[in-house]
């Protein structure tokens, strides 16, 4: 899964898990060519049905959406943490958002256990926390680095 720098959000600025969604959904909007207000849809229901706030400041935002062609990802860093009713109750301060095309089940689960198995990583999320731009995060996520 590779990520382009406007795919990498260094320095959130949102205060609620609203904002974080919106901020989000923005740049995965861009990205996918589609409306903004599609994407925050789509994420906010998937919120009501659970939490994407997985634990350790970690939150993996996901959706299913018509009319996009292939996976879409976005990586964001919150200036500070925020409360997101993760499941451990902890703020929020590492975003992992994925977007997949509504038919594309078993991608959008593949995509999903890798990004979790990367930022179950303690080590990997302090790297991401300390790095200093855009372009380090993105080489910390390049699939030689995270491998």
């Amino acid at each position: 899964m590779a990520f382009m720098p406007d795919m990498i959000l260094a320095d959130m600025k949102s205060r609620s898990k609203r904002q974080a969604l919106d901020e989000l959904a923005e740049a995965a909007a861009n990205a996918a060519g589609v409306a903004k207000s599609e994407v925050l849809d789509a994420l906010t229901a998937r919120e009501r049905l659970g939490t994407t706030g997985v634990g350790q400041g970690v939150a993996l935002p996901h959706a299913r959406l018509p009319g996009i062609d292939r996976l879409y990802s976005v990586f964001g860093r919150a200036a500070e943490a925020i409360p997101f009713d993760a499941v451990d109750d902890k703020p929020v301060d590492l975003f992992f958002l994925l977007l997949a095309p509504e038919e594309a089940s078993a991608e959008h689960l593949k995509a999903l256990a890798r990004v979790a198995r990367l930022l179950r990583d303690a080590d990997m999320c302090a790297r991401l926390r300390g790095a200093d731009s855009a372009e380090a995060i993105q080489a910390l996520l390049s699939p030689r680095a995270a491998a």
